[in-house]
């Protein structure tokens, strides 16, 4: 689960972590009464989206997309009619960033957020390392950038720590991270009070990302997090109803909210071939096929081991509400699931639908697999049946084109 910006640094302050002082805002109005209770000065506007890049998108009119309002998603204000002016070009309309796509994203709240005197930027970032099967605790000079052009331009700045599970960082780790800064005296002492209590945010909030750019030195010595992403492992959310409450639906494709309503795993791309398929690793395998095939997946779906009529039929209608899709491709493994209930599933799916306009190519190996080609068969449905993996991704990608 993705949070805001504003939100990070309210679960961040919970652990001791360096914010600055700031208020989330939700009309012109009230980023003015912000602005006055942080005491006036320079103050950052800032948009609230779940993106990166806000700083360098663009703003535009959502009713007139080619209408350009505004660059930048953030502002820096000095005063409280340049607060009132980026609040009412920012609010209501669409952030269009490298991470949003051409869509955008509207912008529906701002953090006012109080200014600091910066004398370096830099980075920090905690993510889980699955190869290697601990945290991966990541620092590097080049604040700002995003980490993936500073890893494919310059690794050699990414400084990284793993963190032992059970043991957590330990303050000798810190100390190095900080050391690799190039920080000194008071400066280092902040960094590695800063990073022992980052540590321990991500960790105790079951975060699967905490990500700190820039991470600030202000001309006082004083290290604090001026920007603040950070997501959630969702398996671990009934643990933090604190951090469920802090969920924008807004944010959020409405296919996969209406997805996790039925505890399907799905997820949108961009592409125009439908999938469903049971089974994390035989849906990833899908796409690749697909892709092999010359076709575009337009969405994961992964209806799980035990796939039940209803999770089929939902799964069915929720592809179907992307008006991109031209084809789906059912591929299904009977190993606990039963391919007779999954075809009876689509069957009811299709007729419940009514009239289903795009092809459906369907894949069906395992338990039952023959009493399934027989519901198919009798369904009185047009559906294309393919004996194998690779059959059925060249058929659904004829059938798109």
């Amino acid at each position: 689960m993705k949070i805001h910006e504003y939100q990070g640094k309210e679960v961040l302050k919970k652990y001791q972590v360096p914010v600055p002082e700031g208020r989330v805002a939700f009309t012109v109005e009230e980023a003015l009464a912000a602005y006055k209770q942080l005491g006036g000065g320079i103050c950052a506007v800032k948009s609230q989206i779940h993106a990166g890049g806000r700083g360098k998108g663009s703003l535009y009119n959502p009713q007139k997309p080619a209408e350009l309002i505004m660059q930048g998603g953030v502002k820096i204000a000095k005063n409280e009619q340049e607060v009132r002016d980026y609040a009412g070009k920012i609010l209501g309309n669409l952030l269009v960033t490298h991470q949003t796509g051409p869509q955008g994203k509207i912008v529906r709240r701002l953090l006012i957020e109080k200014g600091c005197k910066i004398a370096r930027e830099l980075y920090a970032g905690i993510v889980l390392d699955r190869e290697k099967g601990m945290d991966c605790f990541m620092v590097s000079t080049e604040g700002g950038m995003e980490i993936e052009k500073v890893a494919a331009e310059a690794p050699e700045k990414i400084i990284k720590a793993w963190i032992v599970p059970g043991i957590g960082l330990r303050p000798f780790q810190a100390a190095r991270l900080a050391f690799s800064l190039g920080l000194s005296g008071n400066q280092h002492k902040s960094a590695v009070k800063f990073f022992l209590a980052l540590y321990k945010a991500y960790s105790e909030s079951d975060a699967s990302l905490a990500e700190i750019n820039p991470l600030v030195v202000t001309e006082d010595g004083e290290v604090i997090a001026l920007d603040a992403k950070m997501n959630f492992d969702d398996n671990a959310l009934y643990r933090h109803p604190d951090i469920v409450e802090y969920r924008d639906l807004a944010e959020e494709e409405p296919a996969e909210i209406e997805a996790s309503k039925f505890n399907l795993n799905y997820i949108k791309l961009d592409g125009n071939v439908g999938c469903m398929v049971n089974g994390a690793g035989l849906a990833m395998a899908t796409m690749d096929m697909i892709k092999l095939a010359g076709g575009e997946p337009a969405n994961f779906l992964d209806v799980g081991g035990a796939a039940s009529a209803e999770t089929t039929q939902n799964g069915f209608r929720i592809i179907l509400t992307d008006p991109h899709v031209k084809a789906i491709l059912i591929n299904i493994f009977g190993g606990i699931v039963r391919c007779d209930r999954v075809a009876e599933g689509v069957v009811e799916a299709v007729r419940g639908l009514g009239d289903v306009k795009v092809p459906v190519i369907i894949r069906l190996a395992g338990t039952n697999a023959e009493l399934a080609a027989e519901i198919l068969k009798k369904s009185g449905l047009n559906f294309l049946v393919a004996a194998n993996f690779q059959e059925a991704a060249e058929k659904v990608t004829m059938a798109v084109r």
